[in-house]
């Protein structure tokens, strides 16, 4: 994994630089693939973190916990690991929101926001974890595996559509539920009000119970004040955490304030309220400024059957200007612009070989499923 982040990081500065230097035609070509790019770098340094950092956190800390004793290394590393495993949960909800052109972009209150939220709510479940560790070695192991295969289990039964095959969604989703483990990550487009308040339902049970077992057989080495510190410790940090989920939700989140039934996680559609709307508005008019000159690669083409003008102008220019035509026997999904991303990586080598053998960008064409097998032409894509 290393070597591919390298790779990747390199790939990265190459398609920035070009940005940068290209004319405006192929500005967006190069600025939309960056974008692409910067999202894969983020997921895989996030499953990175999640796999390597957040066990080792929970080692460092129940050695400090069962050793009573906290060296200055030590306590710099644990909180070292802690923020980058925030710190990674933050920034890939920016950047996934970057590279989709349906979505609005997060400000940096609302990543701080998000931080802090996961600092929190991480940091008391690591806590837990390595008070449990600590008197109980193999039961935590015995409860660590029976939560992964629960949440696995659970993250397969929402159907998500990641990866194309079924084997390696599986795989997505057991790896998921290692995250699934220490924090909520959303994988699944929709609202996400009732999947989170279940799954901190059962944090928060499992917070008490793991903290309240070691409270009750804790060794005879600390002492009442100390283990109610922890425990103190651990109770404030879960509701830090809820507060700046709150906090997010209510006041910073990029669609405006989600207090409707239609709450959304990292993508999804959430109800805008009446005091944020204008706030809304100010940051759609915005990022069109910003994109006169990079424009998005995914682009909803007008219906031809929307006006006789229209029909009448596709119908006579359809033979002089029609392009190389890709079509995917495949409904477009909710989420169109992350869907063409990821058949484009399919089919990057196609498409790159069309763009240079035609004058016209090559088109996308998805068959609807409310229309049976007729085939419509919904996104075109240079990418």
């Amino acid at each position: 994994m290393p070597l591919s982040l390298a790779q990747r990081y390199i790939h990265a500065l190459y398609l920035g630089a070009q940005t940068r230097w290209q004319s405006s035609g192929l500005h967006r070509h190069f600025y939309w693939r960056l974008m692409f790019e910067s999202a894969d770098i983020t997921m895989l340094r996030l499953l990175e973190a999640f796999l390597k950092s957040a066990p080792q956190l929970v080692l460092q800390l129940s050695i400090m916990i069962h050793g009573n004793t906290v060296l200055p290394l030590q306590g710099l590393s644990a909180s070292a690991s802690l923020v980058s495993l925030a710190w990674m949960i933050a920034s890939y909800q920016k950047v996934l929101r970057d590279s989709r052109d349906d979505k609005l972009p997060m400000s940096y209150k609302a990543v701080i926001a998000q931080m802090l939220w996961h600092f929190f709510t991480i940091g008391a479940r690591t806590v837990a974890f390595a008070l449990f560790a600590s008197v109980f070695q193999l039961y935590f192991g015995i409860f660590i595996v029976s939560h992964w295969c629960i949440m696995t289990f659970w993250i397969i039964q929402g159907e998500t559509d990641f990866c194309m095959s079924k084997w390696e969604e599986i795989i997505y989703n057991m790896v998921v539920g290692i995250i699934y483990i220490f924090c909520w990550f959303n994988v699944k487009e929709g609202p996400t009000r009732f999947r989170m308040t279940v799954y901190y339902s059962v944090t928060l049970a499992e917070n008490v119970a793991l903290t309240a077992a070691w409270y009750t057989y804790r060794g005879p080495h600390t002492s009442d004040s100390y283990a109610l510190v922890v425990v103190c410790l651990v109770a404030c940090s879960f509701a830090l955490g809820t507060f700046f989920m709150l906090v997010y939700y209510c006041w910073l989140h990029p669609d405006g304030p989600v207090l409707g039934s239609q709450w959304g996680g990292c993508v999804d559609e959430g109800v805008v309220g009446a005091g944020g709307m204008a706030g809304v508005i100010d940051a759609y008019r915005d990022r069109e400024r910003d994109r006169d000159s990079c424009l998005p690669v995914f682009q909803v083409r007008p219906s031809p059957s929307s006006s006789p003008a229209l029909l009448h102008r596709t119908s006579s220019s359809s033979r002089t200007q029609e392009g190389p035509v890709i079509r995917i026997d495949l409904p477009r999904k909710r989420y169109p612009a992350w869907d063409a991303h990821f058949i484009d990586r399919r089919l990057r080598k196609t498409i790159l070989l069309l763009e240079t053998t035609s004058a016209v960008s090559p088109r996308i064409q998805y068959r609807s499923s409310m229309m049976g097998s007729k085939e419509v032409l919904e996104y075109e894509t240079t990418v």
